[in-house]
């Protein structure tokens, strides 16, 4: 009975102090460590990610808005990381290059894709 009690004991101490070895990998702790840190010190996360695209969004539709002859209520903008994307109608088939000569204007903007196409009148071809 004491025998197999003191297996029983060294089989449980042998269990705690590999789990407690697992648990203290090198390396691992430095790695949180600088993962934490970062997040502290206001790196890019999503949320952040998020809202500098909505910004960018907003600044795009603001320098199309200043042009009094472009409809920027017809004009849809997606930003994704400095990457705009137009998509939309226009009246007229200059007003396309212009918006996207406006776009590439907007501070951040690192390329356009431009999906504008001419709005057709009412009943007309």
């Amino acid at each position: 009975m004491t025998t197999t009690r003191a297996l029983g004991i060294a089989s449980i101490v042998l269990i705690a102090l590999a789990s407690v070895h697992a648990w203290a990998q090198p390396g691992a702790s430095e790695a949180g460590a600088a993962s934490n840190a970062a997040a502290a010190s206001g790196s890019t996360t999503g949320k952040n990610i998020r809202g500098a695209d909505r910004a960018l969004r907003r600044k795009v539709y603001a320098a199309i808005a200043k042009s009094k002859d472009i409809n920027a209520g017809d004009i849809s903008v997606v930003a994704k990381s400095g990457a705009v994307t137009l998509d939309g109608t226009v009246v007229d088939a200059s007003q396309i290059d212009k918006v996207a000569e406006i776009t590439r204007g907007v501070p951040g903007v690192t390329s356009v894709a431009n999906k504008l196409t001419v709005q057709k009148p009412f009943g007309g071809q």
